[in-house]
């Protein structure tokens, strides 16, 4: 492991299709910032700051958030610590849900219900215009078609500037797009969760960017004994190894690791650098399914 300070820019760009948005391929999820299980304030506050100043300091121009983180804490703390915000930092956010007072995560995709989710992110995040609203599904069995009509109105009025999709397939996704042009997908992917592989490669022949969630995990890290095989004999750490072997799986994967350490931060964003041989590409595709 190469002790130099990372580069989010050194896994190359990625420009949304029809439009002039352009972002490095390593970006910043801020879920983590809110406390745990993503309900309520952060630990320390101070460090969660601290994060965020880091990862723009690192390269990094692509944060995701949501008003349901905390509910409403990782947006407030990206508005007082980096507000006004640099021309070159692209905020993507998501509506379809919300958080009851247990914690709970509530799906809702009526029109009033996205109007005012895109309205509060609007307001918590101090924007005029939201660049990209990921609508946030269920699953196959989910009804895109009237949610995204709603997402398309507020498009045409310029409250959204454009639309992405998050845990969909790729049926719903062609239904989107027949009501308005989507820019990128979000769908839990990884090392070892790889249902995505075949759409991945659909989405890529389109342009359209692939975004994983819980690439390293999520709530149940990966764990798996190849894995740290692997990041010994490479002297990395095991989430830089899969960091990068998302990055190299397809130009149009675009990361949003979370964390609400800098360290963590440093040795994510470290992923963005490390380029894997083809031996070791192969070792790693024979992970699939073994978390």
């Amino acid at each position: 492991m190469v002790d130099t300070k990372p580069d989010a820019g050194a896994a190359g760009r990625f420009t949304f299709p029809g439009t002039s948005i352009s972002v490095n391929r390593m970006g910043y999820g801020a879920m983590q910032l809110a406390g745990p299980h993503v309900f309520g304030e952060p630990k320390n506050p101070e460090e969660a700051r601290a994060v965020l100043r880091e990862a723009l300091e690192l390269g990094i121009d692509h944060i995701d958030t949501s008003d349901f983180y905390g509910p409403y804490v990782t947006n407030r703390l990206i508005r007082e610590t980096l507000h006004p915000y640099s021309p070159a930092l692209t905020i993507v956010t998501k509506v379809g849900a919300w958080r009851d007072e247990k914690g709970g995560w509530i799906l809702e995709r009526n029109a009033d219900f996205l109007r005012k989710s895109v309205e509060d992110n609007l307001e918590h995040l101090g924007l005029e215009q939201v660049a990209i609203v990921n609508l946030r599904m269920a699953g196959p069995a989910d009804d895109l078609a009237t949610p995204m009509k709603a997402m398309r109105q507020m498009q045409d009025e310029g409250l959204i500037a454009h639309i992405g999709l998050s845990t969909v397939d790729a049926n719903q996704i062609k239904i989107a797009r027949d009501i308005a042009p989507v820019v990128c997908v979000q769908n839990h992917y990884n090392l070892v969760q790889r249902v995505d592989d075949a759409l991945i490669d659909e989405l890529a022949a389109d342009g359209i960017a692939y975004v994983p969630y819980f690439p390293l995990g999520g709530f149940t890290p990966l764990q798996v004994e190849d894995l740290n095989r692997v990041a010994a004999e490479l002297d990395e750490t095991p989430h830089a190894v899969a960091l990068a072997w998302l990055l190299q799986r397809s130009p149009n994967v675009l990361l949003i690791p979370g964390t609400s350490s800098r360290a963590h931060l440093r040795d994510n964003i470290s992923a963005a650098s490390l380029k894997l041989d083809e031996a070791t590409m192969r070792d790693l595709n024979a992970l699939a399914n073994a978390g």
